[in-house]
C-alpha cells in the first residue's frame, strides 16, 4: 500500500515511470508496470543522443515471423568498462549485461568497433519512458552448471543410460565427503560450485593453512555447503556437471555462424577435459584463463518439459567473437532461432544450461514444441488500475505452473516412453500456455484426466498414495536419501572447541588495548544476527550467512525470500565493517589495524569469552563476526607464520601448481 499525499500518488509516480497508454492487453500492462521494479544497480546516464537505434533481425516461415535479434542489443566496448566499474567490478568486463533503459529491456553485449554506447533494437522497447539512467539487472559470469529433474527426465527420453547419471552423482557425492577434511579439494569446490564472496572468505582462509576438519568457522560453513548440496540432491537431483556452464544467451552480430552452431568460451581454473579430473590441476591460486568449446554440446533453457526443448548443436571457433566471454552466442541464420526451439525463450536475459560432457549429448533429437503464444485479449480503453486488481487475483488463482509441473514428473516417471508419453507432450504445451499467463492473461486449464492420483517416493509426499519409482529419478534419490537429512547438523561453538581451537598465530601486539570496543561490537553484531534468524526461522548462524538455508519458518520460503535475507546479512556485515573503521586510532597505521582485527578475533574465539553474549536469549555463541574483516586476519596469519619461519605460503602454493587431487 503506498500512502499518498498532496503532490505525489500512486498514480503520479505510474505517470512518471513511463507512457503505459499504447498497451491494451491487461497482463502484458501489469507486466511492463513490474518492469521498474526489478532489483538492479543505477549506473550512468545516457542521453538519447548517445544510443541508435538498429533494425531487428527476423525471418518468416509460413504464417510465423521469428526474430532472432529478440531482446538484444549492443554496448561500444569503452562503455562498458565504465559500467562494469559502476558495477564494482574490478578485475574484469562483462561480455554482457542485462539492462533497463527507460522504457527499454534486454541484454547489451559488448560490439568492440562500435563507437556508440548503446545499440538497441525495437524488440527490446516495452513502453515510452524519458528515463536516462541505465540500471544493470545483471551480467554474463562464470556460474556452475547442474542438471535438475526436468533435464533428466529429457535426457533419459532422449537415450541417455541411467548409468550415467548415476555416476554423475556419485561422484559429485564424492567430491562433497572430500571437503570435510582435504584442503584442495574443498578450495577447488567452492571455486567450482560456488562462486561468491563467503567462497572467497573460506578459500583465503583454506590458501593459509587453515585445515577444513580443525578451524570451526571453516568447518561450520563447509558443513552446511555440503549439506545444502546434499539436500540439493535429495529433492530437485541437483547434480553438478563440470563440463557445463549456466551461461547468458547472445547473438552472433558477425552473421558468421551457421544454423545448427553456437560459439561457447568460458572462464575459469584450469579448464577439465574429464568429469572425473574437475577437481585436478591447479593449486590454490591457479592461473585464470578462457577456454574455447569447439566440440558437441547440448543447450537447454529452464524450465523444460519438451524432449524438443534440449538442442544438440555444435560449438565452434569464431576468432571474432573471442571478445565474448561466458555467453552462448547463437546464430542470426535458419529457419527458426535456437533460443525460441529451448522452451520458447529469447535473448533478453535468459540463462541457458551448456554441456559439452560426451556422456550427456544425447544420440538423438526430435522437432522441437511450437511456442506460439495464445491470443490475448485486446481492450477498445485504457488500462485501469482496477483490471489490474482484478488480473492479479485471477493470476493467484490460476497460477498452476507447479501442478503442471509436478503432474509431468509423475507420467514421465510412469510411462515406458517417458517424456514422449501423450499425457508428458499435452502437459509440456499446458505449461507453455502457464508461463505465457502473465503476459496474455490466458490461463492454462488441466483436464482432470490429467490429475495425479498417485505418486513417486522421490516426490516424498507422505500424506498421498505413493509407489517405489523405478526410473532413473527414483535411482537417485534412494542412493542419497539417507545421506541428506532435511535440518542442519552442525554442531555448536562450546568452550570445549573454543579451547582446542583458539589460534594464538592471531595474536597482534597491542591487541589487548581494543578488546573492550571489539567485544560491545561483537555483542551488537551478535544481537542482530540473532534476530535475524528468529524472524526468519533460521536454526544456525552458517545457514543465515552462506545462504544455504535447510529449515526456516512456515511464513518464509528459501526461493522467495533468499533475495531479501541475503541482503540482510549483507547490510550486516557492512555495518561490521563501518564499526572497524571508527576512532582515530586507525590513523597511526597498520599496526594499529591488525590489533584491532586480532582483537575482534580473540573476544569471538577465546575460551574467557564464550557465553558472554546473548545471555539468556537461548542463543548460541556466534563466531563469524572477526571475519568480517577477514583480510586483515588472512594477513596476520600469513605474517605471523612466515615470520616464525615454518612455512612460507608462495612455496607452498607454487608446490601444488599443477599437482592432481583426484
Amino acid at each position: 500500500m503506498f500512502a499518498s499525499r498532496p503532490g505525489l500518488s500512486a498514480a503520479i509516480i505510474r505517470q512518471r515511470m513511463g507512457d503505459f497508454s499504447a498497451i491494451k492487453n491487461v497482463a502484458k500492462y501489469a507486466a511492463r508496470l513490474g518492469q521498474s521494479f526489478g532489483s538492479s544497480t543505477e549506473t550512468l546516464s545516457v542521453s538519447r543522443r548517445e544510443i541508435e537505434i538498429i533494425p531487428d533481425i527476423e525471418t518468416v516461415m509460413g504464417r510465423k515471423k521469428y526474430v532472432f535479434s529478440d531482446g538484444i542489443g549492443k554496448i561500444s566496448a569503452s562503455f562498458a568498462r565504465k559500467v562494469a566499474a559502476k558495477c564494482g567490478l574490478e578485475s574484469f568486463t562483462p561480455s554482457a549485461f542485462q539492462i533497463r533503459y527507460g522504457g527499454y529491456k534486454g541484454v547489451v553485449a559488448v560490439d568492440p568497433l562500435s563507437s556508440v554506447k548503446l545499440s538497441l533494437r525495437k524488440s527490446m522497447c516495452k513502453y515510452d519512458s524519458q528515463e536516462t539512467k541505465l540500471d544493470v539487472l545483471a551480467y554474463s559470469k562464470y556460474q556452475p552448471c547442474f542438471l535438475n529433474r526436468q533435464l533428466i527426465t529429457l535426457l533419459s527420453t532422449l537415450g541417455v543410460r541411467d548409468r550415467v547419471f548415476e555416476n554423475k552423482q556419485r561422484e559429485a557425492v564424492d567430491q562433497l565427503d572430500a571437503i570435510l577434511t582435504d584442503p584442495f579439494r574443498a578450495y577447488k569446490a567452492l571455486e567450482l560450485m560456488s562462486p561468491g564472496e563467503n567462497s572467497n572468505i573460506l578459500k583465503e582462509m583454506l590458501r593459509c593453512g587453515y585445515k577444513p576438519d580443525a578451524e570451526p568457522f571453516l568447518s561450520m560453513m563447509l558443513q552446511i555447503f555440503r549439506s545444502s548440496k546434499l539436500l540439493e540432491l535429495r529433492t530437485k537431483s541437483r547434480i553438478f556437471i563440470p563440463q557445463g556452464r549456466a551461461l547468458m544467451g547472445c547473438l552472433d552480430e558477425t552473421g558468421t555462424l551457421e544454423y545448427g552452431q553456437v560459439f561457447v568460451q568460458v572462464s575459469g581454473s584450469r579448464f577439465q577435459n574429464s568429469s572425473k579430473d574437475f577437481l585436478s590441476s591447479s593449486g590454490f591460486g591457479s592461473e585464470r584463463f578462457n577456454y574455447v568449446i569447439t566440440e558437441s554440446i547440448v543447450v537447454a533453457k529452464n524450465p523444460c518439459l519438451h524432449p524438443g526443448d534440449v538442442r544438440k548443436l555444435r560449438a565452434v571457433d569464431v576468432p571474432a567473437l573471442h571478445h565474448m566471454v561466458d555467453c552462448v552466442v547463437f546464430p542470426q541464420k535458419g529457419k527458426r532461432p535456437h533460443t525460441d526451439e529451448c522452451s520458447g525463450s529469447d535473448l533478453d536475459g535468459d540463462i541457458y544450461f551448456v554441456c559439452w560432457d560426451p556422456e550427456l549429448i544425447p544420440l538423438r533429437q526430435v522437432q522441437p514444441m511450437d511456442y506460439t503464444p495464445a491470443e490475448t485479449v485486446v481492450l477498445d480503453h485504457n488500462v485501469t488500475i482496477e483490471e489490474v486488481e482484478e488480473y492479479f487475483t485471477n493470476y493467484i488463482v490460476n497460477d498452476s505452473l507447479g501442478i503442471i509441473s509436478n503432474a509431468h514428473i509423475v507420467y514421465a516417471d510412469r510411462d515406458p516412453a517417458k517424456a514422449m508419453s501423450a499425457p508428458c507432450v499435452e502437459l509440456a504445451k499446458l505449461f507453455s500456455v502457464a508461463v505465457d499467463f502473465p503476459k496474455t492473461g490466458v490461463p492454462a486449464e488441466i483436464p482432470p484426466r490429467l490429475y495425479v492420483k498417485e505418486y513417486p517416493d522421490f516426490m516424498e509426499k507422505p500424506d498421498k498414495p505413493t509407489y517405489e519409482s523405478q526410473n532413473v529419478i527414483g535411482k537417485l534419490f534412494r542412493e542419497v536419501k539417507d545421506r541428506a537429512p532435511h535440518t542442519s547438523s552442525i554442531r555448536s561453538f562450546t568452550r570445549e572447541v573454543a579451547q582446542r581451537s583458539y589460534d594464538r598465530d592471531m595474536e597482534y601486539d597491542g591487541f589487548e588495548d581494543y578488546l573492550d570496543d571489539a567485544a560491545y561490537y561483537k555483542s551488537q553484531y551478535d544481537y542482530k544476527l540473532g534476530n535475524l534468524m528468529d524472524y526468519y526461522g533460521i536454526k544456525t548462524e552458517a545457514e543465515i550467512l552462506s545462504g544455504n538455508i535447510m529449515k526456516m519458518s512456515k511464513s518464509f520460503s528459501r526461493r522467495k525470500d533468499a533475495e531479501a535475507i541475503t541482503m540482510a546479512v549483507r547490510s550486516l556485515r557492512k555495518e561490521a565493517r563501518s564499526w572497524f573503521k571508527k576512532g582515530d586510532d586507525l590513523l597511526s597505521g597498520t599496526n594499529a589495524e591488525y590489533a584491532k582485527a586480532s582483537a575482534w578475533y580473540h573476544v569471538a574465539y577465546h575460551p574467557s569469552y564464550w557465553g558472554c553474549y546473548n545471555e539468556g536469549m537461548n542463543r548460541d555463541h556466534f563466531i563469524s563476526f572477526p571475519w568480517c574483516i577477514y583480510d586483515k586476519l588472512i594477513r596476520i596469519k600469513k605474517n605471523k607464520t612466515r615470520n616464525r619461519g615454518d612455512l612460507d605460503l608462495s612455496s607452498f602454493e607454487r608446490q601444488f601448481y599443477g599437482l592432481s587431487f583426484r
